[in-house]
């Protein structure tokens, strides 16, 4: 069976695409497997260019094809903030929760026809060889006034599907794959797969 590295540790990211990717024969082993990898500094200025650095780094590092996503939150009110800084809007020790208390904090006033803003990712793929692939994906959504469900991470729990009328945490995670940037990023990454992966192995 052939083998991939995830460039993360989120336990949430490696469930969805680990899902995605199994009609592919292809087995998902995360970051946390290869110790000496170390954190690598997302130091880009978009969620293209962070992507690429941590394919890259982990192709290079292990000799395996690399998979990385970076992913974000953008909302209008806040001029498309957070964004590429979402993972640590709070700060640099903050959290999940420290993150949405500071985001359900600047838009308390924000009229609910203003609360728009989207899921932004964009995944790499990076072979040894040097082949390379990017697609991106966007979720449209809406922020809420509190918070609301047990599933997803991140900012699940205080944003809104507009078409589900519910919190993105309220969802089925097969719903949710299916609408989120990610799912959509990662559904255009698997129609270039095969062409890439062909490549990849030469």
């Amino acid at each position: 069976m052939d083998t991939i590295v995830l460039a993360t540790n989120n336990k949430g990211k490696i469930k969805e695409l680990s899902a995605m990717l199994e009609p592919f024969g292809v087995t998902v082993k995360a970051l946390s497997e290869f110790p000496e990898i170390g954190e690598i500094p997302e130091t880009g200025d978009t969620f293209k260019e962070n992507a690429f650095i941590k394919a890259r780094a982990v192709a290079e590092i292990t000799g395996l094809v690399a998979v990385a996503d970076d992913s974000g939150i953008e909302i209008d009110a806040l001029d498309g903030r957070p964004g590429v800084y979402s993972a640590r809007y709070a700060g640099e020790e903050c959290n999940d929760h420290a993150n949405n208390e500071l985001m359900l904090a600047e838009m308390k006033d924000v009229p609910e026809e203003q609360r728009t803003g989207r899921y932004r990712c964009v995944m790499a793929a990076s072979a040894p060889n040097g082949e390379e692939i990017d697609t991106d994906g966007a979720y449209e959504i809406r922020v809420g006034h509190g918070y609301k469900g047990d599933g997803g991470f991140g900012y699940d729990v205080i944003v809104i599907d507009p078409e589900f009328g519910c919190h993105v945490a309220e969802l089925d995670a097969e719903v949710k794959n299916k609408r989120s940037h990610r799912g959509k990023a990662m559904q255009k990454l698997l129609k270039l797969w095969p062409e890439f992966w062909e490549k990849a192995q030469r």
